[in-house]
């Protein structure tokens, strides 16, 4: 009875086994028919344009920052205490003017002490001279008390010059920007006093390419205005052209203000220098970007695949865009079917 159970059981799971493989065979069968065929080596029909560098025709306007015309440290040059500081913040100066003076009573006693020993001296060279003259004393004897005058006199001259040193001028004439020190502190040779800045006139610097350097000349006015002032047009002058250009070939230029006119150290101008400039640059159409200009890059075509290109992007032009960077004269770029591309895909250049 047990046999015949075990055989019966033995049967059904063949059977069962048997209808699960048919069913995972048609199962198969019918996944495969569905399957769509693809073909990922399918080249995407593009359109190209070749990068060409271009001539750019614009204003020629610069940009900087306003800086003072000049600008200098309150510098001491000799060691002492402070007794009296002649500026604030703010104060006016004169170049020459006595800002900061020093305790001098102890070169003003060692002067004393030099001039009398001068005195001294100066009446033993002329006694030793006398007695030179009647053989009663040796040439030794005189050439040493005369070193001895001199060196006296030189010790005077630099006691006098460190007193002057003790009373610190102005460098330049100015504005004080900056206050550094109070009576009654020690202070030692180099120590910095405080700034003045000359800001009655104002300068900007700026960079020229080297295509438009050569119709620039010292002198020349240019028209100078701040985002603070609309409206407003402020006159300028070439003070300075650089007899040498930077490694990428712009040159160095200085522009000075007459009279500030309002105007503050730091601010943001433009400069106008009432010409046209001819640049050349690399171009390509805008259509060629597959993103914004805030991540721009683009599609080149190499071989017959295309290449997605990282690229820097500068001034447009219409319907032109500028590339500083990434791209080279003679690249072709893609200018349609770039939704359909990435790095490495097949492509078919059509007209």
């Amino acid at each position: 009875m047990k046999k015949s159970t075990i055989i019966v059981v033995v049967a059904l799971l063949a059977v069962t086994a048997l209808i699960g493989f048919r069913l995972a065979s048609n199962k198969k069968s019918i996944n495969e028919k569905n399957k769509q065929p693809t073909n990922t080596n399918v080249a995407i029909p593009v359109t190209v344009t070749r990068v060409e560098e271009g001539t750019v025709s614009q204003q020629l306007i610069k940009t900087g920052n306003l800086i003072p015309f000049k600008a200098a440290d309150i510098t001491a040059t000799t060691a002492g205490r402070v007794t009296q500081v002649n500026f604030d913040l703010g104060s006016q100066v004169s170049q020459g003017k006595i800002l900061v003076q020093l305790d001098n009573k102890l070169r003003e006693l060692s002067l004393q002490a030099t001039q009398l020993n001068i005195d001294k001296l100066k009446k033993d060279v002329n006694r030793y001279n006398t007695l030179l003259a009647g053989n009663a004393t040796t040439e030794l004897q005189v050439n040493e008390t005369k070193f001895n005058y001199e060196s006296a006199v030189n010790q005077a001259e630099q006691i006098k010059k460190q007193i002057q040193d003790a009373n610190v001028k102005s460098p330049i004439s100015g504005q004080i920007v900056k206050k550094d020190i109070e009576p009654g502190e020690y202070i030692s040779p180099g120590t910095v006093l405080g700034t003045v800045l000359d800001v009655n006139r104002l300068k900007v610097n700026v960079l020229v390419n080297e295509s438009d350097v050569y119709r620039l000349r010292r002198g020349q006015s240019v028209k100078v205005t701040a985002d603070v002032f609309p409206g407003k047009t402020f006159t300028g002058q070439i003070s300075y052209i650089a007899p040498q250009g930077t490694d990428e070939h712009n040159y160095p230029i200085e522009i000075t203000l007459a009279s500030a006119g309002g105007l503050k150290a730091g601010t943001f101008v433009n400069v106008d220098f009432s010409q046209q400039s001819n640049q050349k640059a690399l171009q390509i159409p805008r259509s060629a970007l597959v993103e914004s200009i805030k991540n721009p890059y683009v599609y080149v075509v190499e071989g017959n695949a295309a290449k997605q290109r990282k690229i820097k992007v500068g001034r447009e032009f219409g319907d032109n865009i500028e590339v500083i960077d990434g791209l080279t004269a003679g690249d072709q770029v893609v200018t349609t079917g770039q939704l359909n591309l990435s790095d490495g895909k097949p492509v078919q250049i059509t007209k």
